[in-house]
This record gives C-alpha cells, structure tokens and sequence, in this order.
C-alpha cells in the first residue's frame, strides 16, 4: 500500500524542518539536564549530609541541593541547545540546504561560543 497517512497542504514537505524540530530539542535537554541535575543533586546531598541525622533539616538540605542542581543542568543544557538550534536554523536559511554540514558547523559553533566564556 502506498497511501499517505495524513493528508498534506499541495507542495508541503512530509518531514519537519530544523526550525520545528528546535522546539522539541531545547525542550527535551531542558527536561533531561533536569532529570540529571536532580539525580546528581540527590547524591550530592547524600553525600554532603551523612553525618546528619535523618531528620526535616537533612531532608530541607538533600531537597534544596536537588533543586538547585536539577536548574542548573536544565539551564546549562537548555542553553546550549538553544544556541544549536538557532545556528542550525541560521545556517539552514543561509545555505538554502538542509545536509549534514549545517549540523556540524551548528554543534562546532555552539562549542566554540560556550567554551569562549572561559568554562572548563
């Protein structure tokens, strides 16, 4: 069977660009940095308080060190993915191609701009 599953506008591309496809890449490293934030935040916390004991205070402490990190890596990693997609989508538009290049000279540029800052 060679039918269509969705019935599409006349000359509309069956695959979604680089600029639709950002929304999904900066939100999912937004979540993921999240997710690992926390969990490095949760052991962190562990770690920092063992001597304590299991008490409101350790807890408040395991607690603020999980949502500290956990914002930490969804900004850091929303960041970058954010720069990415705006230079995919800048150089997509530039060229007038959509290819392998384009995603090279996006992750090269966003490695470039954020190791300027002096981060190690």
């Amino acid at each position: 069977q060679d039918t269509d599953e969705f019935i599409l506008p006349t000359g509309a591309n069956k695959t979604r660009g680089r600029f639709e496809l950002a929304f999904f890449t900066i939100g999912g490293c937004c979540m993921t940095g999240a997710a690992f934030g926390a969990l490095n935040g949760f052991r962190l916390g562990l770690k920092e308080t063992q001597n304590m004991a299991w008490s409101k205070p350790r807890n408040v402490q395991i607690l603020n060190m999980v949502t500290r990190q956990g914002a930490l890596w969804a900004n850091t990693l929303g960041s970058l993915a954010l720069l990415y997609s705006a230079f995919g989508v800048i150089i997509e538009k530039t060229r007038g191609a959509e290819d392998d290049l384009n995603t090279i000279a996006a992750g090269t540029l966003t490695g470039m701009l954020y190791k300027s800052t002096g981060r190690v």
